[in-house]
């Protein structure tokens, strides 16, 4: 004999929500709003961070959706204005913008106020996104566009969405961070035609003979993975990278402007 329905259970629809048994709440969701005592509680709710992220990445999107071709660069914060790194990273900065590409940077000292500054006495665009920190943090005064988040993830999108390519100097967790970020996205193909330079061999010398030796040479990575991957010690071969990745990879003319440059040759 066919095995008679259960009785179907109490159903609670909440948007696109479905609740049933005891995740059935006592109280809707208008009691909550018009009969609870004001309280700053509910602003440390999910739901609310999720508006929180959602106007980090409406503002920040607004505000560099204009910004033009540009390169994050990347390396430590913990990195002095005597030391030659700071030097190089002031001269890729300004390379960068005689080459009329913006700059973006985490937008705090070290590397990252020297190719600011680089970028700013070269009259390029010179753009630092900050993040709130448990310790002192402060965004450098050769940023020209400044952007403070409080969630890591949102600032790592914009940093890949409206750059070109990453130029990566000697840095701590943070840099090591964002440099196998986009190496990801490159071996999983969610960003393509996307240059990593690494400035300083000495320095990343024994980190890439690791990934070509030990990870590479066992299998856990390809050789096409490190088609985007290059070492430099010259902040001018650094840029002439990504200015030779962008001429590679600029998108074809429209129908209506071949037609038109035919007829003119």
């Amino acid at each position: 004999m066919p095995v008679p329905a259960s009785d179907p259970k109490p159903e609670y629809v909440r948007g696109p929500v479905k609740l049933r048994r005891g995740s059935i709440p006592q109280a809707t969701t208008d009691q909550h709003l018009l009969d609870t005592r004001p309280s700053d509680s509910w602003t440390h709710t999910d739901p609310w961070r999720v508006l929180r992220i959602q106007a980090e990445f409406v503002e920040a999107f607004d505000t560099l959706s204009t910004l033009g071709p540009a390169v994050s660069v990347f390396g430590s914060a913990r990195t002095d204005r005597s030391d030659p790194e700071y030097l190089s990273a002031m001269e890729t900065g300004g390379k960068l913008a005689d080459a009329g590409l913006a700059v973006i940077t985490g937008g705090g000292p070290g590397i990252m106020e020297a190719v600011n500054r680089g970028a700013c006495e070269a009259n390029g665009v010179s753009v630092g996104l900050s993040i709130e920190l448990p310790f002192e943090q402060f965004t450098n005064t050769w940023v020209d566009v400044g952007i403070d988040f409080r969630y890591f993830f949102v600032r790592k999108t914009c940093f890949v969405k409206y750059s070109e390519a990453f130029i990566v100097y000697p840095g701590g967790f943070g840099t090591l961070d964002e440099m196998f970020e986009a190496l990801t996205l490159i071996q999983t193909q969610k960003i393509t035609s996307f240059p990593v330079v690494l400035v300083g061999t000495q320095y990343w010398r024994g980190l890439v003979d690791w990934l070509r030796s030990a990870a590479a040479g066992s299998g856990k990575i390809s050789d096409a993975d490190w088609q985007y991957l290059h070492v430099t010690d010259d902040p001018a071969e650094a840029v002439q990278i990504v200015i030779d990745a962008r001429a590679q990879h600029q998108p074809p003319a429209p129908e209506h402007l071949r037609a038109h440059e035919t007829r003119g040759s």
